[in-house]
């Protein structure tokens, strides 16, 4: 018969146990312990995918207030967009481990995930997606019902994502159509429309997520292989390098076409300019055969990302002084 102390043991070496893929950080170290795998259900240990979500966001209304000339709600709506982020990031995630469980208990880097390792159960973490999913919902109700129903609006797409590996070899794109919807969300907020410069802003930042995502998914396509997972690393495997500059050039270029439509000034090119030179960086650093690699320049892409949001706010800042 197991004792109250055998039970206690139990869910406290449960708690201590680490994501592969995620070691240091502050949730295994100083977050409690009945916290630790719901923290890691939403990647609060491995932040960077709130980061690559939030990104788009950020441009858009920094690109959509310099359009508008007026930066008065540009402070709240960058930090309301950082909450909904982190908040739709860690529900996206804890949907895709529900559906993934399986997946991911044969895959070496997932296993140690908090479903498949037996840390909380689908139940658990059905209740915990849809706490996740009700502060979303309460940061998208403070904009205009435009902006709420281009949101909501998104939800589709991010439902469908997690099965796409199994059906097609470029899941990549559904991704990016889901991880830059923040594209539109900033015109939407702001303008209470999507013109063209959003819509080709949006586009721009489909072509960034296919391209760090197959680097990404560079660190499992030995174990993709082995169950039938499909992805554009598998697909464009040693001409992963040629692929990444078509569609880093393809982001580039298109970034670049929204900025010009919307009078960008020259310090918004100047992030640009830096965003671009960061993404060629990324390409001559790849090594697909390193996974440890793959995962430090994949991650990289925040700091490109931080590079074209801060030249188009400073440019923002400047054009409505």
């Amino acid at each position: 018969m197991r004792t109250r102390s055998d039970t206690e043991a139990n869910v406290k070496s449960t708690a201590l146990a680490r994501v592969a893929d995620a070691t240091g950080n502050w949730v295994d170290t100083l977050a409690p312990l009945w916290s630790r795998p719901y923290l890691r259900l939403a990647r609060f240990d491995r932040p960077i995918g709130s980061w690559l979500l939030l990104l788009p966001c950020w441009w858009s209304v920094a690109i959509a207030s310099s359009l508008a000339h007026d930066v008065s709600r540009l402070p709240v709506t960058v930090a309301l967009f950082f909450v909904g982020a982190f908040a739709m990031r860690g529900a996206g995630c804890t949907w895709n481990d529900i559906t993934d469980r399986d997946l991911d208990a044969r895959v070496e880097r997932t296993r140690s995930r908090p479903i498949p390792a037996g840390q909380v159960t689908v139940r658990q973490a059905l209740v915990f997606l849809v706490a996740q999913a009700l502060i979303g919902l309460a940061v998208l109700l403070q904009f205009n019902r435009f902006a709420v129903m281009t949101g909501i609006a998104s939800l589709a797409i991010v439902a469908i994502y997690p099965f796409m590996k199994r059906i097609t070899w470029w899941p990549q794109v559904v991704l990016g159509l889901a991880f830059s919807w923040g594209a539109l969300m900033g015109f939407a907020v702001i303008e209470g429309r999507l013109g063209l410069p959003a819509i080709i802003l949006y586009a721009g930042s489909i072509a960034w997520v296919i391209g760090y995502d197959t680097i990404y998914a560079h660190q499992d396509t030995e174990d993709d292989a082995l169950i039938g997972v499909k992805s554009t690393a598998r697909l464009f495997g040693a001409k992963t390098h040629q692929a990444l500059v078509v569609f880093y050039s393809l982001a580039v270029i298109l970034i670049g076409l929204a900025i010009w439509l919307s009078g960008t000034g020259p310090v918004g090119w100047v992030g640009l300019a830096a965003f671009a030179v960061h993404l060629g960086w990324q390409i001559a650093r790849l090594d697909i055969g390193d996974p440890a690699l793959c995962l430090r320049v994949f991650k990289s892409n925040r700091d490109a990302g931080l590079l074209l949001f801060a030249g188009l706010v400073v440019d923002a800042l400047i054009r409505t002084a």
